[in-house]
């Protein structure tokens, strides 16, 4: 799998495709569609949380696809910003042949 520079928060995605535009929905129309608070949607929406299980298989309920897709971009949001991060030096563990 080739990894994404910089890749976009799972809430930049919904941002810029369900909950935009004229025909788009609001955030609170989709938390209830989605039965999750409004508060909740948007904090994902707004890259403040993460998407959790429970929430990605309510995305793919809603606009098709696989829960897993969903988790997958979080993982790799979570993965990039993570390694921006200064962390001290950890040497290998040697293993006996």
């Amino acid at each position: 799998m080739t990894r994404m520079h910089n890749p976009p928060h799972p809430g930049e995605i919904l941002q810029d495709t369900v909950l935009s535009g004229d025909e788009g929905l609001t955030v609170s129309d989709f938390a209830r569609r989605l039965g999750v608070s409004r508060v909740a949607l948007s904090r994902v929406v707004n890259g403040r949380a993460a998407v959790s299980a429970e929430l990605a298989i309510r995305l793919a309920a809603a606009l098709g696809g696989s829960a897993e897709s969903w988790l997958t971009m979080q993982a790799s949001y979570d993965l990039w910003q993570a390694k921006k991060k200064r962390r001290p030096k950890i040497a290998p563990i040697a293993r006996a042949a």
